[in-house]
């Protein structure tokens, strides 16, 4: 019986073993925990830049689709805890992440270049020394740093451990029989709640000292859910959902870790993903293969040190190369050198004030772009991109045998996306064709270009065991 207990319960086993280690840490120094926030005001928003006592919790949910969010008006009950963060601090309503494949996305996020700038949009491809990425920003600025990661395709292999003190898989802890995972081609074992008792565990080590912690949940890409998370069905599309649930049960664990180590209250979170994910809207599942809707909306919600009086959400287009300018400029840390993404600090100014959103950045568009041959180093490149110039969606693939596809979609009419409208609108669809081409044209930023790497057999393995038909 008590076995059975545990295993049912497990989860908040870990949340109370990380405030029983509070309270004997308590006896060496550590203050009284605040498990509450304090109220927060377009002031304290300014004021985030002159504090010297804040962390940064980046958590990036792989394979998290925005629609599926309660803060994005899912109506299932997927998503308690990120929308609890939503309501008293800021999302970003309509956010593009730049491809549906980790890596590539993972790298654009990282250096805010969009992919064919930062260039990382094949197998082989890895992020340069001379990149500069956020975490050596934090890193100068006297902030611990650690990255946490359960996906392959963000090992430091490809470049992407720079400016991390420590960089590291969490150790894989047997899950209970009561955890399952939907994904039949997933081979590794442990699941989130190992990489948010590795943050626990950092936390508490940090004590007062400032730190950026970055952690990589990968259980709703591989549908991990539980019995008392399986509340929506079982189709594919209700197990994903599922395992969202489940997700959000390892985010709770994770934000009783901020109290018990009395960084609630000093603390901004950062909510994104990587890529969608698609249930055959148009006769596709998964991801890694176009750059529709439903594989690039992706959430961006920023919890704040405090708590907003209402709900702020930046109705202008954002995208993924934004998250970082944004971050940096709200706490006032320097920026990163070259980006094509854009701080949105004034618009979120703007929003709290209640001020017209100020007028959009210049050449305002916005890429999502996947080479849909990046997997075989023996076929030649075959990109897609798309455009967005709201409320238009412009997507252009590079097919086998020469064939070039084009579609144009308008958000307007078909918020799905679904009803392609190049020949109606032919003008349009040529402007944004141009613009795709002049993308596509454009280099990789680094002088010296992108590592080609060498992967060996246990590195092909460990990517494939995410799921990927790699050679």
């Amino acid at each position: 019986m008590a076995e059975s207990i545990l295993q049912k319960n497990w989860p908040w086993a870990l949340a109370a073993i990380i405030v029983l280690i509070w309270f004997g840490s308590r006896f060496i120094g550590f203050e009284e925990p605040v498990d509450s926030l304090p109220p927060g005001t377009v002031a304290d928003v300014e004021a985030l830049a002159t504090r010297d006592d804040l962390n940064v919790l980046f958590v990036l949910v792989d394979t998290l689709r925005s629609d599926r969010l309660g803060a994005y008006g899912y109506e299932r009950d997927t998503s308690p805890g990120f929308d609890s963060l939503a309501e008293g601090g800021i999302r970003f309503g309509r956010h593009l992440a730049q491809s549906s494949w980790t890596k590539c996305s993972m790298a654009s996020l990282w250096t805010g270049l969009y992919p064919s700038r930062a260039g990382v949009t094949r197998l082989d491809h890895g992020l340069p020394d001379e990149a500069v990425m956020p975490a050596e920003i934090f890193q100068d600025a006297g902030f611990r740093t650690v990255g946490i990661w359960r996906n392959g395709w963000v090992s430091p292999t490809f470049g992407f451990a720079q400016g991390f003190d420590v960089y590291d898989r969490p150790v894989a802890a047997p899950v209970p029989p009561g955890v399952r995972r939907a994904n039949p081609t997933v081979r590794f074992g442990g699941s989130d709640f190992d990489a948010v008792a590795s943050a626990g565990e950092f936390m508490m080590a940090a004590g007062d000292e400032r730190w950026f912690a970055y952690l990589h949940l990968m259980d709703v890409h591989e549908y991990t859910y539980s019995r008392e998370t399986a509340l929506f069905g079982s189709s594919h599309s209700d197990i994903y959902d599922n395992s969202i649930r489940y997700v959000n049960d390892a985010y709770s664990v994770l934000r009783q870790a901020l109290i018990a180590s009395n960084n609630l209250d000093r603390t901004i979170v950062v909510i994104a993903s990587d890529h969608g994910e698609a249930f055959r809207e148009r006769g596709i599942e998964g991801h890694a293969r176009k750059v529709y809707r439903e594989t690039t909306e992706t959430p961006f919600i920023i919890g704040l040190p405090f708590e907003l009086e209402t709900d702020v959400v930046i109705a202008s287009r954002t995208y993924n190369v934004d998250v970082w300018p944004t971050i940096l400029d709200l706490l006032g840390l320097p920026e990163m050198p070259e980006t094509d993404g854009v701080s949105r600090r004034k618009e979120i100014l703007a929003a709290l004030d209640g001020r017209p959103t100020p007028d959009p950045v210049d050449d305002a568009l916005g890429f999502a772009h996947l080479d849909q041959s990046w997997g075989n180093a023996s076929m030649p490149s075959l990109p897609t991109v798309s455009v967005i110039d709201e409320p238009y969606r412009y997507v252009i693939s590079h097919e086998p045998d020469q064939l070039i596809r084009e579609e144009l979609f308008d958000s307007r009419a078909d918020p799905a996306e679904l009803d392609d409208v190049s020949d109606r609108e032919p003008e349009v669809a040529a402007r944004l064709r141009r613009r795709a081409e002049d993308y596509l044209a454009s280099e990789p930023v680094w002088e010296e270009g992108v590592p080609s790497l060498e992967l060996d057999e246990l590195e092909l393995n460990h990517l494939r065991a995410l799921g990927y038909a790699l050679p």
